[in-house]
């Protein structure tokens, strides 16, 4: 149900999260998710939920595989490109922050969440490749978080993955991600 959730999220956002749609995707009747998730709120807190719990899990494995905070650095804009890869699809926090206004309280808390998880680990990784203030390795853990999503965003409005890729190419050669 998670995934199904996940994936419609990613393409509608939270106003597209439908439990009759879901249910019909997962081959159950909507009283099923109702049974797990009383509510759409509960539904989509949930998703999101698993969604920053997934991003911080893959997070703190390219972490280990990529010891050097350079190539942490570089690698990070690879989290949000599989979205892309897979059906043009924007990071599901991203499309709900952009609902974030109409979006009930659990689920802003959730949204709020992933962004925070992304600061951190970004600010970690900055910390350790540059000598800089807290504030501001928080200020460039921000920069390259909103940098890195927004090249998603545009190059989804063009259907192109190639204009993220060149995005994210220009942030390197401008050393935003070294």
């Amino acid at each position: 149900m998670l995934a199904v959730a996940k994936r419609t999220a990613q393409i509608h956002g939270y106003g597209g999260l439908n439990f009759r749609d879901i249910a019909n995707d997962v081959g159950i009747k909507a009283a099923s998710i109702y049974y797990h998730f009383p509510s759409k709120a509960d539904l989509g807190a949930a998703v999101a939920r698993r969604y920053w719990e997934d991003t911080l899990a893959d997070l703190k494995k390219l972490q280990e595989a990529n010891p050097s905070p350079q190539q942490c650095l570089l690698r990070y804009p690879e989290i949000f490109r599989r979205s892309l890869q897979n059906g043009n699809r924007l990071c599901l926090c991203s499309f709900m922050s952009a609902e974030y206004d109409d979006l009930p309280d659990v689920v802003k808390q959730e949204v709020q969440t992933f962004v925070d998880v992304n600061i951190r680990w970004l600010s970690a990784v900055v910390q350790t490749s540059a000598n800089l203030s807290p504030e501001d390795r928080t200020l460039r853990a921000q920069a390259v978080f909103s940098a890195v999503s927004g090249a998603q965003l545009l190059a989804k409005s063009r259907s192109d993955i190639s204009v993220f890729d060149e995005i994210i190419g220009n942030y390197h050669k401008l050393g935003l991600l070294s």
